[in-house]
């Protein structure tokens, strides 16, 4: 397991080398979002529908080669009682302190409110069934039929060193100590059971899933996403976003589906662009955020609208590509972030973009929509699907009794 060790201890300095540039490229946030606590338990999980946090550190991990099904369950089981506290403020739960043993929390959130810390966990294909097709524990069978490794798509150049991973954590907080901490330490828990893969740090929100204030900007200075279901719209939610028992999935009732983006934003050739041309790309005025047709940023678009050149919202842009109108009225809830991870050695240029978190009832919705964007959005010239990821989040925990998967495993 010396193998094991080494590669969760660079996971782990990995992201703390992102975090060196996060820690450059936020602010600290307010004293009265801090002091929030979401609840934990409850019929989904936290982190999907919760108000959007501004900050954002994301783990994948592989399953050890040597683990068992008990141990993941063992594990699970640990995980959910750690994050439980975390999202308290409290520190991971263990044996009385001993000079002679490891503390049960690492410490740098001591002191620190939670927050809003959500902890939100997702199965990856490769947890029902490997690469190879062998069923390492036992949950082929359960395996939802809608659950396959996502198609290769147009507008992508996928890392295999950035994407995959058979369990996911997303830990979203208005601390990004507290958002690291909280993966760091599910990391140390989960020692011999499973390897860090690959992480992102995200700083700067994208998007807002409550409806105060407007949606914050991405990185090329553009309000995205400003029509994103809301998380207390019930109706739309279990249309698009909740798993139904009737899905073909019992265990995964109440649940979703997450796919997760790194997309790369190639910032210099965008910055040397004309306004008009930036806003012809969006469909959206780069001030206000509003739909070309209007004044103001929740205005629906009319994408009908024509003037002497042809429509005023172009064939090409990514309002219309993406609005729910135009594709069929599908739709999927969408938490994204800024990141930034340096300088990319080979270019000079910055490595930077938008962190691409997407919840759905269905995989099917994002790759339909990402067929019609990664072909015809005029956005393309600027952006490249980098990391890719898809799991499976099951419902929320009923209480301290119950843990992350148990519908599952048991």
């Amino acid at each position: 397991m010396e193998l094991s060790r080494r590669r969760l201890l660079q996971g782990i300095a990995g992201a703390g080398a992102a975090g060196a540039g996060l820690a450059l490229a936020g602010c600290a946030p307010s004293a009265a979002a801090a002091s929030d606590i979401v609840d934990f338990h409850g019929p989904h999980q936290a982190g999907i529908a919760t108000p959007v946090q501004d900050r954002l550190a994301f783990t994948a991990f592989d399953v050890a080669s040597t683990a068992r099904r008990e141990d993941l369950v063992a594990m699970l089981t640990t995980w959910t009682a750690a994050a439980e506290a975390m999202t308290r403020g409290a520190p991971v739960p263990g044996a009385t302190p001993s000079d002679a043993l490891p503390p049960a929390d690492t410490g740098e959130a001591d002191g620190l409110p939670a927050g809003r810390l959500t902890i939100t966990v997702g199965f990856g294909p490769g947890l029902f069934t490997a690469a190879d097709g062998t069923d390492r524990f036992g949950l082929a069978s359960r395996r939802p039929a809608a659950f396959a490794p996502l198609p290769a798509l147009p507008g992508e150049l996928l890392d295999d060193a950035r994407s995959g991973g058979d369990i996911a954590v997303q830990a979203c907080s208005d601390d990004p100590t507290v958002a690291f901490h909280a993966v760091r330490n599910l990391t140390r828990l989960g020692r011999g059971t499973v390897v860090a893969r690959w992480a992102e740090l995200g700083f700067g929100k994208t998007s807002s899933t409550g409806s105060a204030g407007g949606t914050p900007r991405n990185l090329m200075g553009f309000k995205d996403g400003t029509r994103n279901i809301q998380g207390t719209d019930d109706a739309a939610l279990g249309q698009h976003v909740w798993v139904a028992d009737g899905d073909g999935a019992g265990w995964l009732g109440g649940g979703s589906y997450l796919v997760a983006r790194r997309i790369r934003m190639f910032i210099e050739p965008w910055d040397r662009d004309r306004l008009s041309d930036q806003e012809a790309v969006f469909g959206r005025f780069k001030a206000s955020g509003a739909p070309l047709t209007g004044k103001d940023e929740f205005d629906t678009p009319d994408f009908t609208a024509v003037d002497a050149s042809g429509p005023v919202i172009a064939d090409h842009a990514h309002v219309r590509l993406a609005a729910a109108e135009n594709n069929g009225g599908l739709r999927i809830l969408r938490r994204g972030y800024s990141y930034t991870d340096g300088i990319d050695a080979r270019t000079g240029t910055l490595d930077a973009g938008l962190f691409f978190l997407a919840y759905m009832r269905d995989p099917a919705q994002f790759v339909t929509l990402q067929r019609k964007l990664g072909s015809g959005d005029a956005l393309n010239e600027y952006i490249r699907h980098v990391g890719s990821g898809l799991y499976a989040c099951p419902p929320g925990t009923a209480g301290p009794d119950d843990w992350w998967g148990r519908t599952l495993f048991l």
